[in-house]
């Protein structure tokens, strides 16, 4: 049978104008996606993605992504079944960026779920589900927008929010820390996170003042390379540590594992390559004793559906899947998210029924 095969760059914006802005991101308008489609008999057999401007995690600019994708596009035996590709595709490009593997690797599982009729959840071992309960995040901006959005995300039923911290003095960010929680009530849940931007001396001395806050989790207060300090904070601390820009690769969730410098692990498939290595990385550490979060880089709706039917599969603790949330529009369709949760559209592998017109077509052949 006939594939189509197809890679575009999209470019997504959210409806209401927010703006992603974290400690390390900067200020980011758009999310640029590349997207990987194929079709057999005129129907959608897979489809995968990933976002490219993002070398603010992964240390990789989004043109020379573009320029790894081609080649890989180029490279592989697209007549192979789609359960084979990820083998053929690790054999001939070992070293590929994860944000790139990421793309072909969902690609492939998508399509081998879609051809046993299953939805993605189950194709990686797991239960389907229909919805899964995720956090919003609050991003730096002005205090007023702040409340604002959060108070927006209560009226919606989201009672889980994540502030970000780290890029101002830290007296200001136990501040807004101790504000949203008088306001949000104890029965929220409240987590922050530094994205790397705090010092251990800074935070010892007001870890009293974190503790009253009585925050679910603090997430990457250090650098991802202070795994001796991170440690140590971890054993001061009431509040639960999470490592996130820590954990990049599998020898680093080794790391973790050996050395139980922090109790919870944040896993990306753009930090970790692809579901395979995510869900591999995820049982390994629920079975080690950790809490596991499985998240995203704020992306569209292919990839918020494949981190959400990867944390379906491990029985992740915690989703953050909020990405999708709000965009004005995107090929694949928009996401429902209501009451607290994402919910997934009901199909085999990750739900996509169609895409509409891509945005620039980058690559196209019939294999």
């Amino acid at each position: 049978m006939p594939r189509h095969l197809c890679l575009s760059r999209v470019q997504l914006r959210y409806a209401d104008g927010m703006v992603l802005h974290t400690a390390t991101s900067g200020a980011i308008p758009v999310l640029d996606e590349l997207r990987l489609t194929a079709h057999e008999s005129g129907t959608l057999a897979a489809i995968g993605a990933t976002r490219i401007n993002i070398s603010y995690l992964s240390g990789v600019a989004p043109e020379e992504l573009v320029e790894n994708c081609l080649a890989v596009a180029r490279a592989l035996d697209w007549r192979l079944p789609w359960h084979h590709l990820t083998a053929a595709l690790d054999a001939r490009f070992p070293a590929l960026p994860a944000p790139a593997r990421m793309l072909f690797e969902m690609a492939a599982t998508d399509g081998a779920a879609r051809g046993a009729n299953v939805p993605l959840a189950v194709h990686l071992g797991g239960a389907a589900t229909a919805a899964i309960a995720t956090n919003q995040t609050l991003f730096h901006s002005d205090w007023d927008t702040i409340i604002a959005r959060a108070d927006a995300y209560v009226a919606r039923g989201f009672r889980d929010l994540k502030l970000r911290v780290g890029l101002g003095p830290i007296a200001e960010d136990i501040a807004r820390l101790q504000h949203l929680r008088h306001r949000l009530g104890i029965e929220a849940r409240l987590s922050a996170d530094a994205n790397g931007r705090w010092h251990l001396p800074q935070i010892l001395p007001v870890l009293t003042q974190l503790s009253a806050t009585n925050l679910a989790y603090l997430e990457q207060p250090l650098v991802a390379s202070a795994w001796e300090s991170t440690a140590q904070l971890a054993a001061s601390s009431s509040v639960p540590i999470m490592l996130d820009e820590s954990l990049a690769d599998e020898a680093s969730i080794a790391r973790l594992i050996a050395t139980r410098a922090a109790p919870y692990a944040h896993l990306k498939l753009a930090k970790l390559g692809g579901l395979d290595r995510l869900v591999r990385a995820g049982r390994r550490l629920r079975a080690a004793g950790f809490g596991v979060m499985v998240g995203q880089m704020n992306e569209g709706s292919v990839s918020t559906l494949a981190a959400a039917h990867a944390a379906a599969a491990i029985t992740a603790d915690l989703a953050e899947l909020y990405g999708a949330d709000g965009l004005a529009a995107d090929p694949a369709g928009l996401l429902r998210y209501e009451a607290g949760s994402l919910h997934l559209p009901p199909g085999p592998g990750l739900g996509v029924a169609e895409t509409a017109e891509p945005g620039e077509i980058l690559w196209k052949e019939d294999a």
